[in-house]
């Protein structure tokens, strides 16, 4: 719960920063991992009811399927028709090679909020105040090396976003289980 309120929080603040509407930063942060404690079973057999994609990768990491079937429950049960905010919960997790302005805040309070901790995190938050796709690409950037130290793989949509965003793919130090869990 923590997690979730500081994202829309820094959310918020980063959406003001650049013009970007803060309440739609805010209802996006708040609701982007409601489906983030399903079990692997729940996330497939609940996107696979409501017809979302599962490609391979989905099918072999399927926390990733949090952030679709997130954005899927927020308009179900919240009501939430904007889709733009619905666009933000949806890439929050593995982003994409496009990304609308909130999509990028969303996708930056996820991964830069206070309560994460690696090397220039501080940094690279500051920096997203001043400069939305610098850090989107620093970030990225610190995904891809940590998914390759851990030998995990990328999802379609990360590798995507890191052509978009010319953001080099390291190669993976080790080979993972493809049942083991990937954030990215």
């Amino acid at each position: 719960m923590a997690h979730i309120v500081r994202v829309a929080r820094l959310g918020a603040r980063l959406a003001s920063a650049h013009g970007i509407d803060p309440g739609a930063a805010r209802t996006a942060g708040l609701l982007h991992d409601l489906a983030r404690l399903f079990p692997a079973e729940r996330l497939l057999a609940e996107s696979a009811r409501r017809g979302l994609p599962v490609g391979p990768f989905e099918r072999d990491h399927p926390i990733v399927l949090h952030a679709a079937l997130g954005a899927e429950l927020a308009r179900e049960q919240f009501g939430i028709t904007d889709p733009d905010v619905l666009s933000a919960i949806r890439k929050h997790t593995v982003a994409d090679a496009v990304m609308s302005p909130l999509d990028s805040v969303v996708y930056l309070a996820d991964g830069l909020e206070p309560g994460r901790d690696f090397p220039g995190r501080a940094e690279l938050a500051t920096l997203a105040f001043r400069d939305l796709d610098g850090a989107l690409r620093g970030l990225l950037a610190s995904t891809l090396r940590y998914l390759a130290q851990r030998g995990l793989g990328v999802a379609p949509q990360t590798r995507a976003a890191a052509r978009r965003y010319d953001v080099e793919l390291p190669a993976p130090s080790e080979p993972a289980s493809a049942k083991e869990p990937c954030s990215a």
